[in-house]
């Protein structure tokens, strides 16, 4: 196992929407033999990656490459995609689903419900996988699938990715530009995250308008989580929080991941890799600043995204813990941001 220290547990992760697209079920051992993306067993050894929010994510029918085109502008707006049926949003999260459990089977990873779970698999040296869905296009009008859902280990659940649900609307793709664009949930969303929290599965709030923020503010019992989310202060970019967000996370006693998108991080809000690791720890600085040391951590989105040019996948970690240990941070904060506060925070939102 990797000598990488200390461990990351990472906020946000798309290698099963990546698998997917590769092949899927097929394709599930390239996560053991090596695959060109952002995340395999390999990799993870080499930086030390313990594991993190494994998302499934059903894909809209949309060009990424035109997409990322419009996102090197000096400002863009992409329209939002169209709202995907029920029937197919099954289909793909099913397909996803069986994808994690193959990988498990597969001794690549271990499915955590709890964090006794997530602590296991860091001493037995298995990938410690929380099992998420971001955009809840799978989940019925009734919410029966969210228990069936739940039932097969889901643990965490965006409402929505950037598109529109029949829980609420997603904030677009857009530079510079406020999050607040937008209505917030619907009746149905509110009663997803009631039951989310009767379920104690956590909420998350990243790709969420700032109307919906609020609501779940308003209506949630949990602590407010956003899991790959930056400093709209410093990126003005329609998908980082404001500081009045910042502060009721924290007031909630919530957490806050650091995505690694280069969108998100560059000042001129632009998709291209050239970004340095201190203007990284430039939103770190900030979030920790406004949320204490206890509630910030990483949320890459690998997989997902472009990435910065020296954390094009996992065995570039070593490169950001060895920046925040020259940047002045100690060893209880780079433990902190690195797995502790996620560990904190799952604990007090699933109570196990």
């Amino acid at each position: 196992m990797t000598t990488a220290k200390p461990i990351i547990f990472d906020g946000h992760n798309d290698v099963l929407s990546k698998i997917f697209s590769e092949g899927g079920l097929a394709r599930a051992a390239s996560f053991l033999e090596g695959r060109e993306g952002a995340i395999d067993l390999k990799k993870a050894e080499v930086g030390g990656f313990g594991g993190g929010f494994f998302a499934v994510y059903v894909p809209s029918k949309f060009d990424l490459e035109f997409s990322y085109q419009e996102m090197e502008k000096a400002s863009y707006s992409l329209p939002l995609p169209e709202p995907i049926e029920w029937s197919e949003a099954v289909a793909v999260v099913a397909s996803q689903v069986t994808i994690l459990r193959e990988l498990e089977r597969l001794g690549c990873l271990t499915i955590c419900h709890s964090v006794s779970d997530i602590r296991s698999a860091f001493e037995d040296e298995r990938i410690a996988a929380i099992f998420h869905i971001e955009g809840a296009e799978a989940i019925d009008p009734d919410l029966h699938m969210l228990e069936v859902l739940h039932s097969a280990g889901l643990r965490s659940i965006g409402p929505v990715w950037s598109r529109p649900t029949i829980f609420g609307e997603g904030v677009p793709f857009s530079f510079p530009s406020s999050p607040n664009i937008g209505s917030g949930l619907t009746e149905l969303g509110i009663a997803l995250v009631k039951r989310c929290n009767e379920l104690n599965i956590m909420i998350d709030l990243s790709h969420l308008n700032e109307a919906g923020f609020w609501d779940v503010a308003r209506h949630s019992n949990a602590p407010l989580v956003a899991t790959h989310s930056n400093a709209h202060s410093i990126t003005q970019h329609s998908r980082n929080l404001t500081d009045k967000q910042l502060r009721a996370i924290a007031d909630s006693d919530g957490m806050v991941g650091l995505n690694f998108a280069t969108a998100f991080l560059r000042e001129d809000g632009k998709m291209l890799a050239d970004v340095s690791l201190s203007q990284m720890l430039k939103h770190l600085d900030y979030l920790l600043e406004i949320l204490g040391e206890d509630r910030v951590g990483l949320g890459s989105d690998y997989d997902g995204a472009v990435m910065p040019e020296k954390l094009t996948d996992l065995s570039g970690l070593p490169n950001l813990r060895r920046a925040m240990k020259q940047h002045g941070y100690d060893e209880k904060i780079i433990k902190k941001i690195c797995h502790e506060n996620w560990l904190r925070v799952l604990q007090k939102t699933w109570g196990c």
